[in-house]
């Protein structure tokens, strides 16, 4: 099982920058795909962005496409979220996740196994 911890969340300006980080433990993360997704209160968790386990694929929402950045760093098993350009609409949970199998065009979130405890991102005007 997979434990997945995030961090880097904040408080931050509109048009801002926030970088956010992953870290697994517990599994082979190499053979992960990873995934990002975000929640707001009485809304759906939504798909942000996911990378290949070799990080050679990406996909993006296309809310935040040439905004975000996801990438990993295999030798540290995390995977980070490059926020830039942030807008209001921004705001809310983020979660990391991960599955063993699948393409990161698959972004239905039944579709990951394990998330973790998510951070906090409020983007202010």
């Amino acid at each position: 099982q997979v434990q997945l911890v995030e961090s880097g969340g904040g408080l931050v300006q509109a048009g801002g920058s926030l970088r956010l980080s992953c870290v697994a433990s517990g599994g082979t993360f190499s053979r992960y795909v990873m995934g990002w997704f975000r929640q707001t209160p009485g809304k759906e968790r939504e798909f942000v962005t996911a990378i290949s386990w070799i990080g050679t694929a990406t996909h993006y929402a296309d809310s935040v496409k040439g905004r975000f950045t996801i990438s990993r760093d295999n030798a540290k098993n995390t995977v980070y979220l490059q926020m830039n350009s942030l807008k209001p609409e921004d705001t809310a949970v983020y979660y990391c996740a991960s599955k063993y199998a699948g393409s990161v065009l698959n972004t239905g979130k039944d579709n990951y196994n394990n998330w973790g405890q998510g951070t906090q991102v409020t983007v202010s005007s």
